[in-house]
């Protein structure tokens, strides 16, 4: 497929974008724990009595490094939160939003799944960007037979029944991008990451399908994830590429603000450097800026700049969204749109059994 599409045009699309999830309903609620900043997150209804409020985690960065990406993430869960209220909600529930910050910080992601799950009642988590933080999680999820809703790409080689991976997995999204670099691009690859699990197993893959295909791994290295020290990592790959060659990119994060703009100060351009980004939408590319981005290609699971009626739809209502929560200065690329059905009357372990069978067996239409 790649190869029918243009040099600005290059789009993998991995998981969907729109889909259905079975909650179980609460037939009671405590009253409400106020969140961080010291109420319910917005989108979501005040607590009514006599258990007519299902209370529904949001567990993302909205500080630090991996605020960059995540916020985009929030805006979309509230969304459709706001939109199920507005047609009356779940079997006459209205859904609240719980939301904590993650702050870019793997044990307080912890910290905070574990409150959501045992203080705040809630009945399921949206949560987690990275996979160090989704790994960080995984045993409070599990111990706890609670329910993850992961919304982003990842390495796979993890399988939960607690975890519900929507994002793209490497053959969705990370081998068929190197396919596409190595049939137009070149041969000889850099592999530069953040310094986690996603980019060391993505690279570990990239590197066995360069054999395999007649490419050539010329260097690998990684940036703790925050560090925006990244002049040696250009060094290296302009002594390791001196004519020039393929940079794959998995850095996550503020990092990449830095790097782009390091490599354009180096006169390191996309026409003998083309970068290919695994984890920039127009959320990052805002950040970043555009002149730093011309020429250099992304596969990601949906950018939101695709012309068709379901993405015109699904943008036009996140837009509305973000400005009334940010002012209008963040994209939507990132984000995920749920619609939420719940079942009442049995029993918990029923409940989480239902679920994983409404989500395996349901629709998840490409945009």
């Amino acid at each position: 497929m790649a190869k029918n599409l243009g040099r600005r045009q290059f789009i993998i699309f991995g998981s969907a974008a729109a889909g259905s999830v079975l909650l179980k309903s609460c037939t009671t609620v405590p009253p409400s724990t106020p969140t961080a900043s010291g109420s319910p997150a917005a989108g979501g209804a005040a607590p009514a009595a006599g258990g007519n409020t299902l209370k529904v985690g949001i567990l993302h960065s909205r500080s630090g490094t991996m605020a960059i990406s995540e916020n985009s993430v929030v805006d979309a869960e509230l969304l459709a939160i706001e939109e199920i209220n507005k047609a009356g909600g779940v079997l006459g529930k209205q859904i609240q939003a719980i939301e904590e910050d993650g702050a870019s910080d793997w044990p307080i992601f912890n910290e905070k799944a574990k409150k959501l799950i045992d203080q705040d009642k809630v009945v399921t988590v949206f949560g987690c960007w990275t996979s160090a933080s989704r790994k960080a999680v995984l045993q409070t999820f599990e111990t706890k037979n609670h329910m993850l809703w992961y919304p982003v790409q990842y390495e796979g080689q993890e399988c939960s029944k607690n975890v519900f991976y929507t994002g793209a997995a490497p053959n969705q999204q990370i081998e068929p991008s190197v396919q596409w670099l190595l049939d137009n691009k070149g041969k000889k690859f850099f592999l530069v990451g953040s310094d986690y699990v996603f980019p060391q197993t993505a690279n570990t893959i990239i590197k066995a399908q360069l054999k395999a295909k007649g490419g050539e791994t010329v260097g690998e290295d990684y940036i703790p994830l925050g560090n925006n020290e990244v002049k040696p990592v250009i060094a290296k790959i302009k002594a390791a590429l001196p004519d020039g060659g393929v940079i794959y990119n998995t850095l996550n994060g503020g990092t990449n603000v830095q790097f782009f703009k390091e490599m354009k100060a180096a006169g390191m351009g996309p026409d003998k450097y083309p970068v290919m980004s695994v984890s920039i939408a127009e959320e990052e590319v805002q950040a970043i800026g555009v002149d730093y981005l011309k020429g250099h290609y992304a596969a990601w699971n949906y950018f939101q700049t695709v012309e068709n009626p379901a993405s015109k739809k699904v943008r036009g209502s996140l837009q509305g969204q973000i400005r009334r929560q940010s002012g209008g200065q963040r994209s939507d690329g990132s984000g995920l749109h749920h619609g939420v059905s719940v079942e009442t009357g049995r029993g918990e372990s029923w409940h989480r059994r239902r679920s994983r069978q409404s989500a395996e067996g349901g629709l998840w239409p490409d945009l």
